[in-house]
Order: structure tokens, then sequence, then C-alpha cells
């Protein structure tokens, strides 16, 4: 237990050590991963993949065999989970089959990784981890924001309506959500923008604050519905 720790903790620590522009966000392809949890395969998604001394490492079962190469190391946003991107079979790259593997999974035996119980051909087997198109995903982040913002919308055109037939004692109240929402509209709408205006490689430089508009804009909507 103690040296499959050591592996997470090595590879949460190259977390804090490798630059941004070295990074590449992934999401698993598929809707399961075979070798981690529901939740575990979400973490992965929204994971970074960094490279680390382990990289290129042969993982071996309990009887000293081979049973594929360690290709890639994925750490979780919270650092609280990782993965080892296993490749089985191919050559240079052609025909090679990519599982993803918790590190929870995979013990260092006098400084061997060593996967009890496995084989290639099992992790042949396993359902294949892919990278997605980076242009897929600024797509689905955009038609996401974009969703957010037509629902603020809507909702601002509803409260608003609202406020206009709404009696003395209530129409303070609503008049000021109404206000608020409209900024909170106003501000996703402009930081969006701006990330649609940049070039389509640095999309990620604008995600955090798109992200924080939105996220905004949603708990205005919660909140004048309650």
């Amino acid at each position: 237990m103690k040296k499959t720790l050591s592996i997470a903790t090595l590879a949460i620590a190259t977390a804090f050590t490798v630059s941004l522009p070295t990074m590449a966000q992934v999401v698993v392809g598929g809707s399961t991963t075979t070798g981690v949890t529901v939740t575990e395969s979400t973490q992965i998604a929204l994971g970074w993949s960094v490279k680390k001394a382990l990289l290129g490492k042969t993982v071996y079962n309990e009887t000293n065999q081979k049973v594929g190469k360690v290709e890639d190391i994925i750490i979780a946003p919270d650092k609280s989970v990782s993965y080892l991107i296993i490749g089985a079979g191919g050559f240079i790259g052609m025909g090679r089959h990519d599982v993803a593997i918790a590190v929870t999974q995979i013990q260092d035996k006098a400084g061997k990784l060593v996967m009890d119980g496995a084989t290639k051909d099992m992790i042949k087997a396993m359902p294949r981890f892919d990278y997605a198109n980076d242009h897929a995903q600024r797509g689905r982040f955009i038609a996401a924001a974009e969703q957010d913002i037509v629902k603020g919308r809507a909702h601002l055109a509803e409260l608003d309506k609202k406020a206009g037939s709404a009696a003395t004692e209530v129409k303070a109240k609503l008049d000021m959500e109404v206000t608020t929402l409209r900024a909170d509209v106003k501000s996703a709408e402009t930081k969006l923008s701006e990330m649609k205006q940049a070039a389509t490689s640095r999309w990620k430089e604008f995600e955090a604050s798109v992200s924080a508009a939105t996220a905004k804009l949603r708990k205005s909507m919660d909140s004048s519905k309650a």
C-alpha cells in the first residue's frame, strides 16, 4: 500500500511543476472506462495530462510478464486521483491500445511497476482511452455557455414582465433582481465574446473567466426563482 501511494504522490507532485503550455486537457472516448469507477471517469475527463519520469516504463504482472507500457499520466483537477495510461501491443504507436488505470491498481515493487493479475490480452480487451479533439472540446464548452446565456435572457424577460405588473410592496425587490440578472447576462455575453474573438488555439486562456461568469449567472437565476 505504501509503495502504491508513492506512485500517486509522485504523479500528483508533477502537476505543480509542469507549466500550462505543456499540458493538454483530455476526455475519455466513450461513456465507460474499464479499470476506473464512473466517478473516476469524470475526474479523468476533467484532468490534465502531464509527462513524468514514469513515462515509458514497462508494467509487469506478478509473474514478471510484460503487460504494457506507461504512455502518459493523468492528474485529476483536485490532485486527489491520478491514472496511468497503459499502452499494449503495436509498434511505435501504430496499433497500440491505450487504457486508463488508476495508480491504486499498480504497485511499485523494487522499482518495477506491477499490476497483479493483468495480462496483455486483458489490457487489449479493455475499452480504449482516447484523447478528445481540442476543437470539439472548445465547441462543447461554448455551446454550454451559450445555453446558460439563453436561459438567462429568457428568465430576465420573464422577471422583467413580472416586475412590471407587481404590486408596490414587491416591485422594488423584483427590480433589484432584474438589475442584477441583466448585469450577469451581459457579463457572460462579454466574456464568451472575448473567447470567440480570440484565436481558437487560445480558448483555454478564457475558460476560467467564462466559467465564472456563467456560474454567477446561474446563481442569480436560482436566487430570483426562490
